[in-house]
């Protein structure tokens, strides 16, 4: 019991040395995973623009969006898993990391 619980100590400090690098790959795979149902919504709302003007602004707006939701959106992550202890927060990021691919695998 002993070495699993040092295993999980280990992972989590590995873990919290890396954590902005981990939140912005959490913040990106989510955005991967929603960014097309988020640009359909963006699109619906820009159908009445004719397409020379559409095109670009749809591409301007999902580009400023992204970039706004990884600033954004990363310290946030990274503030709430920063609360977890190192017995925990290795854990939490593989429950984290199971329910992305369940989600990705539905889709």
């Amino acid at each position: 019991m002993d070495l699993i619980l040092d295993l999980l100590a280990t992972a989590s400090r590995w873990s919290r040395s890396n954590l902005s690098e981990i939140a912005l790959a959490l913040v990106g795979c989510l955005l991967v995973l929603f960014g097309a149902d988020i640009k359909g919504w963006v699109d619906a709302r820009l159908g009445s623009i004719a397409g020379a003007l559409r095109v670009p602004l749809l591409a301007l707006l999902c580009m400023i969006g992204s970039g706004a939701a990884l600033i954004t959106a990363a310290p946030g992550v990274i503030k709430g898993l920063s609360q977890f202890n190192n017995s925990s927060l290795a854990p939490v990021l593989r429950v984290v990391l199971v329910l992305i691919g369940v989600v990705a695998a539905r889709r």
